[in-house]
Order: C-alpha cells, then structure tokens, then sequence
C-alpha cells in the first residue's frame, strides 16, 4: 500500500509564540497558533485526510507527533480524531505510544477524547481499551484510565470508574487527583445519588473530593 508523503506546514504568529509556551510551562516551542487559527490553516488538509489510505494517514500521525513545535502535536491528534470512524482496536493500541511521548494535560487529555469517542462508536471494546491503561506505571495512561468515561453519560460503568480511582487514591499528583475529581463531577451531571455515595464511602483527596461534589 502507497503512503502518500506529508506535504504540510503551519504559518506561525511568533506575536504569541511566548505567551503560548509558558502557559505551558515552556515544556514545548509553539509556532504562536491559537487554536481556531490552527484549525483555519489545517482545515483543507484535515479534510484530505479522510481519503487517504490508512498507513498513510497513520504515517502523518507519527510524522506531525515527531516535529517540535506543539501545533504540529495537536494537528496530529485531530487527524486521529477526525477519522475516529475508520480505526481498529489495533490502531488504538497503536496511538496508546503518544500518551507517553511529548506527554502534558493538553496532549494526554485530547487523546482520551479520541479514546474516549472510539468506545462510543464501540461500547464492546470498552474494557479492552480501559485495560490498556489501568495499573500503568506511567501517570498519564492511568489519568486516561480515570477519564476515559467522561463522554458515556449514564452508560459509565462504575466498576471501571470505581476501580481506576481507588487505584490512584491516595496518589499524590496533582494531575491524578484533579482526574478523579472531573470523572466524578462529570457522572454527577447523570447519577448524583452514586457520585454521592462514592464520596460518602471512600476517604478522597480535598481536590478530588471539591472537585467531584461541585455539582452534588
């Protein structure tokens, strides 16, 4: 099968190029790209790929990932996003690799939402994906662990919930705790009553705890 080269680059702004990278701790150089910018500029070439074989498009993930400035990162995890309807279990387990390259909130977080559409689109392979990433001794696969189910409203299963939290229950990181309070205020929005209980029954971070009460 062809793979069509990558043939794409930004046009940067480095007017907010600093600004960018040190609300990101400057942990990544940033071309200066807000993100409906990024999304103008992309726009035909996200469209492309929709057509596109899919080695070839999986090469552009891994191509774009590789580059430095972290609009290119985000324009990688869009692809993935965009053609969500067209991967397999096996390309999951491909894009798992990105969690912990080039890993912050922002990355980690778009790629669980990627995660996250895919076991909409595939509720029978929701738990092969949640093992992929529960127990990892890596913190940022086990922050996806906790989040993967921010997108199934009432369809959460609590048992995975229940289990990626107490896993990670007296870990102090604040990235993880600040996972278990989102999951939790998010189901709340759905099921109240067992958020509720859960934090009733099990002694929680204040973090986890403020954050999975603020709608209860």
């Amino acid at each position: 099968m062809e793979i069509k080269q990558l043939n794409f680059t930004f046009v940067g702004n480095p007017d907010n190029a600093v600004a960018m990278a040190a609300y990101m701790k400057n942990k990544f150089e940033f071309l200066g790209l807000k993100s409906g910018d990024r999304k103008e500029q992309s726009k035909l070439f996200v469209k492309k790929s929709r057509q596109v074989n899919i080695a070839t498009l999986q090469a552009w993930i891994e191509e774009l990932y590789q580059r430095t400035e972290r609009e290119y990162h985000y324009l990688a995890i869009d692809l993935a996003e965009k053609n969500v309807k067209r991967w397999t279990f096996a390309d999951i387990v491909t894009f798992k690799q990105f969690i912990t390259q080039k890993s912050w909130w922002d990355s980690v977080d778009h790629w669980t939402s990627v995660f996250g559409q895919y076991i909409k689109l595939h509720p029978e392979q929701k738990e092969k994906i949640f093992t992929l990433f529960f127990k990892s001794s890596n913190m940022w696969e086990r922050r996806v662990a906790i989040t993967l189910q921010l997108k199934e409203k009432d369809q959460v299963d609590t048992g995975m919930l229940t289990a990626a939290i107490l896993f990670d229950q007296f870990t102090d990181e604040f990235f993880i705790q600040k996972a278990i309070g989102w999951a939790l205020r998010q189901y709340s929005k759905f099921n109240p009553g067992w958020v509720l209980q859960f934090l009733n029954e099990h002694q929680l971070s204040n973090l986890a705890d403020r954050e999975g009460s603020k709608y209860l």
